[in-house]
């Protein structure tokens, strides 16, 4: 008589898988970081909506109340905390975001219905699109300058690692210098931008001067501050 065939186990599948997050760094008092991150919103509604981020408690000493609060106060914003990190693990309770560690800078990327992509078989350090980025795409190229020989729409988003250059309007976010280029500039020949930002500084349209919307301009990092100006 045949042994009966032991029927073999279905192992679980696992998939490893990246995702990125905004950093916070709050800064004491906790209060007046929290009215900043209330001006952004209020410049740009839904800049954080939907993107999950991680509090980095390092340059403050809050106790398990405090974070507590200040996760509360996040979340009355409608801001996911995907983690915390800079803190010890004493100072977190079960019901808080899990601690996390070993996190590396890296490009930020929005979320966006629509996604446009460079498929390259080596990196090249500059991405050339000939047709505009429309409302609800993202372009994102963290290798180095990014060149758009059309517009940027409304709601649409470009990430560079380098520069950016838009030969027509630039409507949409422009976000230049993500690893850490401060050198990075944007540069576009109708500018109506919904935010500008280079290296983690931004501004948004509310900051632009009204004189320079609809004209050449070009944006660049002086010292912690952004400056747009008309571009000749």
């Amino acid at each position: 008589m045949e042994a009966a065939v032991k029927p073999q186990r279905q192992m679980v599948r696992l998939r490893g898988r990246s995702y990125v997050a905004f950093v916070f760094v709050p800064t004491v008092p906790i209060q007046d970081w929290l009215q900043e991150i209330d001006t952004t919103i209020a410049r740009s509604p839904g800049f954080f909506a939907g993107r999950p981020v991680v509090i980095d408690l390092s340059s403050v000493d809050l106790s398990q109340s405090g974070i507590g609060h200040l996760l509360t106060s996040l979340q009355d914003r409608n801001i996911r905390v995907l983690g915390i990190e800079g803190v010890e693990e004493g100072r977190l309770n079960p019901m808080m975001p899990p601690l996390l560690s070993g996190g590396r800078s890296c490009v930020v990327e929005p979320s966006a219905p629509k996604k446009v992509e460079a498929k390259v078989e080596t990196k090249p350090t500059s991405l050339l699109l000939e047709s505009p980025v429309r409302s609800g795409q993202t372009v994102i190229f963290p290798e180095g300058d990014v060149t758009i020989l059309g517009s940027v729409g409304s709601g649409a988003e470009v990430v560079a690692g380098g520069s950016i250059h838009i030969y027509g309007a630039l409507r949409g976010r422009a976000m230049a210098g993500v690893n850490g280029h401060t050198s990075a500039r944007i540069y576009c020949q109708k500018i109506e931008a919904e935010l500008l930002a280079i290296d983690g500084f931004y501004q948004t349209a509310d900051d632009i001067d009204a004189a320079l919307r609809g004209k050449p301009a070009q944006a660049w990092l002086q010292g912690n501050t952004m400056r747009i100006t008309a571009l000749n």
